[in-house]
């Protein structure tokens, strides 16, 4: 049973097309992730989900409720961790907790119950009651957390909540996480760090120019890739068409598959290979065409290598592109002024 659906979302910002027909089922008591770079449209999908933006066409339901329609049912449903944290630096953690207690209008015995619960979980007890503004990411964050479960919700949404973290304050989080899930809370987390996801996903959706390309468990998505995984350069520093020579070359050799040119790694190629004979046929006909092999490497298929079939590019490519967008942009309103 699907505790989120979204069916044909739409959303532009002037000329800008954020989401293009964006279609998600997210289904009850799962840990479901939104892979994809920055400028994906996965913040804009989480926060039409939250009710703090309306699609410009396309179906929302959330907990078997029309967002659209019933904003203020669904906002008692979720919990929503934003991806910048914003808290009030004079007030004590703990009376941000109480400041958040109210506005869910908690009656007063539950509510500091439910705070003191919450700030064992989290491991605040040491600092909790000091000033917010002397507190550290790891801290805001789960802070933070803590806000957006005070109200007891039955989906938590996060929007890359580790971003920016210490291994222990991710860790902490990710275990908090497996807890919550194990207890029945349906969990949509968006992230860009291919570990976190690997490491705690049900499910994953890959976001790409506003759209789902590719969903379904981690390890199926990764073993319809079939065969290893092969990373391969002809030369210390190939240029894009030589890569493309290369690519043209293997793509017609038998038990060799799905070539990719890899931007991100000097125009390097990345390939599946069946078996054993497939990766000696490879080397001789590369031989034979008078390229000679400078690094070759193997492993077994990743979620890198699933969003590098799905798209065309790794996440890495995707995130210097969405970066290139910006600077380009930013080169054109400065040249303006």
């Amino acid at each position: 049973m699907s505790v989120i659906e979204l069916q044909n979302l739409e959303k532009s910002y002037g000329n800008i097309k954020a989401l293009n027909g964006l279609n998600l089922n997210v289904p009850s008591g799962s840990l479901y992730a939104l892979l994809g770079p920055n400028g994906a449209g996965k913040t804009t999908t989480i926060r039409i989900l939250c009710t703090l933006l309306a699609p410009d066409s396309g179906s929302v339901r959330v907990a078997g409720l029309n967002a659209l329609t019933h904003p203020r049912e669904v906002r008692k449903e979720i919990g929503y961790v934003a991806q910048e944290v914003s808290i009030d630096k004079i007030l004590t953690g703990r009376e941000l907790l109480e400041l958040q207690a109210d506005l869910y209008h908690l009656p007063l015995e539950i509510s500091k119950s439910r705070i003191q619960e919450l700030i064992e979980c989290l491991e605040m007890n040491s600092w909790i009651d000091r000033r917010s503004g002397s507190f550290s990411g790891g801290m805001r964050r789960r802070l933070d957390l803590a806000t957006g479960l005070l109200h007891h919700p039955q989906i938590l949404i996060l929007d890359e909540p580790t971003v920016g973290l210490d291994i222990e304050s991710r860790a902490a989080i990710w275990q908090l996480l497996i807890e919550l899930k194990q207890k029945g809370t349906t969990i949509l987390l968006s992230s860009h760090y291919l570990e976190e996801v690997d490491a705690l996903a049900d499910q994953i959706a890959i976001v790409d120019e506003g759209m789902v390309i590719a969903e379904g468990a981690p390890h199926k998505l990764k073993q319809q890739l079939g065969g290893d995984r092969v990373t391969l350069r002809v030369r210390e520093f190939s240029d894009e068409n030589e890569s493309f020579q290369v690519k043209q070359l293997l793509e017609n050799i038998e038990g060799v598959s799905q070539v990719v040119v890899n931007r991100a790694q000097g125009f390097s190629l990345n390939l599946v290979v069946d078996n054993e004979m497939a990766l000696q046929r490879l080397e001789g006909r590369l031989d034979d065409s008078d390229f000679q092999i400078f690094a070759m490497s193997k492993s077994r298929p990743s979620l890198d290598d699933v969003y590098l079939q799905a798209t065309g590019r790794t996440l890495m490519d995707a995130e210097l592109a969405t970066a290139g967008k910006r600077d380009l942009k930013l080169e054109n309103k400065n040249s303006m002024r």
